[in-house]
């Protein structure tokens, strides 16, 4: 199984993840949900789980991107672009960088 051993305590890792975060938040605003709402719709159990990515701790899980988009009404493949920004700077820069 493959694993992004991602340095954590790297200064610009943390950051990435704040901003993207941040982003998540303001989608979530913008669709009017709070955080146990998106939970929720996601199928997480635990609201938290939202707070804490939104806060830059931890990352959307990959096999969970479609209900993410679904439930913060953006185009799947605008989402996942938008977060490999974020959660994965190397691949985005690949794909979508000219």
């Amino acid at each position: 199984m493959y694993g992004n051993p991602q340095r954590l305590a790297n200064h610009d890792v943390l950051e990435r993840r704040r901003e993207g975060g941040r982003w998540l938040r303001e989608l979530r605003e913008k669709a009017g949900l709070s955080q146990r709402e998106l939970a929720s719709l996601v199928k997480m159990d635990y609201y938290t789980f939202v707070s804490q990515l939104e806060n830059g701790r931890g990352r959307v899980p990959p096999d969970c991107y479609h209900a993410w988009a679904d439930a913060l009404g953006v185009a799947p493949r605008q989402f996942v672009k938008n977060i490999l920004k974020y959660y994965d700077p190397v691949t985005f820069e690949i794909l979508f960088e000219e």
